[in-house]
Order: C-alpha cells, then sequence, then structure tokens
C-alpha cells in the first residue's frame, strides 16, 4: 500500500489495525499483536489512539508484545515500551497483564537472562505447534540495510531456528545490546505488516520484493501466514515497479 506522506500511511496502517482488531475479538477471541519501534512504529499507535473506533474495541481481549526491545532501563527514552505506552497503551483500558515487555537492564538481569524470560512468557501462551503466541499482527520496521526486528544482515541471529527470543550484542545501531525475536516467531504471524517511510528505505524495499537473500536482506524473509503487507509512502517506493502495488487493501 503506498500513501503520499508518512502521516498517511500511520492513518492507513491505523485504519487497517482497527478493523483486524475489530474482526479478531468480535466474538471474543483473543489477538496477539507483536509492536515495533521507531518513528512509523509511535505513529501508527498514535493515530490508533485518536480514532475515536478505538473506543470500540474490547482492549482485555488484545496482548502486546514487541518484535524487538532495547537492553536499556525501563524509563530510557530508548525504550520501544516506553514509547509504545506513551503513544497508546497509557490511554487505552487493556489489563496490564496483557502487556509483555522485555526486561529492562534495571530489572536485576543479565542480557541472557532478559532474552530467556521473555522467550518463557511467549511460551505461556504457546500454539500447539510452537512454544509462542500466533500473532494477529505482527509490526515489522524496516530499516535501510534492510533488518527487521533486531535481525541485522549476515549476523548470527537472522539464521537462528530453535529459539523464540535471542540476546543480541554488539548491534550494528545503537544502543549494542538488544532482545530480539526470531525469524520462525515472526513467520508463524497471521499477518505480517512492514511500514516504511522514507527514500533511505527505498533500496531495502526494492530487495525485498525481488527476492533477496534474507540472510543478507532480513526483511526479504517476513512473510506472514495469511498476508503480508508493504505500508510505505511515495518516497520509499520510488524504485518499486507498478505492477506489484495493490491498492485495495
Amino acid at each position: 500500500m503506498i500513501e503520499a506522506t508518512p502521516t498517511d500511511v500511520a492513518a492507513r496502517v491505523a485504519d487497517r489495525f482497527l478493523t483486524r482488531l475489530r474482526a479478531r475479538t468480535v466474538n471474543g477471541r483473543v489477538a496477539h499483536v507483536a509492536l515495533t519501534g521507531g518513528s512509523m512504529g509511535g505513529a501508527v499507535l498514535a493515530a490508533t489512539r485518536d480514532d475515536p473506533r478505538s473506543a470500540s474495541i474490547d482492549w482485555s481481549l488484545v496482548h502486546f508484545w514487541w518484535g524487538d526491545e532495547r537492553f536499556v532501563p525501563r524509563d530510557d527514552a530508548d525504550r520501544n515500551a516506553l514509547q509504545s505506552r506513551n503513544a497508546l497503551l497509557d490511554h487505552i483500558p487493556v489489563p496490564p497483564e496483557n502487556i509483555h515487555e522485555v526486561a529492562g537492564s534495571d530489572d536485576g538481569l543479565t542480557l541472557d537472562e532478559a532474552a530467556y524470560a521473555y522467550a518463557a512468557e511467549l511460551a505461556r501462551f504457546g500454539t500447539d505447534e510452537n512454544p509462542w503466541p500466533a500473532f494477529a499482527v505482527c509490526f515489522l520496521g524496516v530499516g535501510p540495510d534492510g533488518h527487521i526486528a533486531s535481525l541485522f544482515p549476515d549476523r548470527e541471529e537472522v539464521t537462528v531456528t530453535d529459539a523464540a527470543a535471542l540476546p543480541v550484542r554488539n548491534s550494528p545501531k545503537p544502543p549494542p545490546e538488544r532482545v530480539t525475536l526470531t525469524r520462525p516467531v515472526i513467520n508463524t504471524s497471521k499477518r505480517v505488516w512492514l511500514v516504511l517511510t522514507g527514500a533511505d528505505k527505498a533500496s531495502a524495499l526494492g530487495l525485498a520484493l525481488a527476492g533477496a537473500s534474507y540472510t543478507s536482506v532480513p526483511v526479504a524473509g517476513a512473510r506472514g501466514r495469511k498476508r503480508t503487507v508493504f505500508f510505505v509512502d511515495e518516497a520509499a517506493a520510488s524504485e518499486v515497479s507498478p505492477d506489484l502495488i495493490d491498492q485495495a487493501y
């Protein structure tokens, strides 16, 4: 989906998000959602908060997780969870136990222990097939280098298939220590929604749509079981062939 500006992208994604949550929860079904950070992650959540339809969602049926988290103190502005709380979670009646944050560096756990604890929390809501929930929606931002969550190009984490969450050290993008979901968790999501804006993302988007190797361009390996959608602005779509654009979603 291509919109003119980042603001338009955020509004479109928020609209689709509320529509999906309504469809999922209207009959009492639980929806697990994996959030992302970054400017667009926050913009989508803020647009969701400001949409009047937000009041019609039964938020007690929605569980929030994160595709990755920066291993910094809980009140650090770099934390994705803090950004998500400020943009949406602190403004809706979601039960505290439905918000599944990665431990902060000030919680008394090491980085490895934080990753292990996050995997254990995921397992509490696992399915018959996997020790993690099947996300109704998994939001992903995309870096100019093609990274998703904290799965960076040509690093060991992007190839791991036998764990749900991993510690990340010496991240190419600061802060250096993080916890990330793995590719198998992302790819068992029902829907993967990738939100990216700006001309600096055009190359990564083009490589993903061209079927690049996911080890070198991790976004190329992100696939939802039911749907995979790229929500982009015109700048990010500058290298996309018109025949790859579907405006009907």
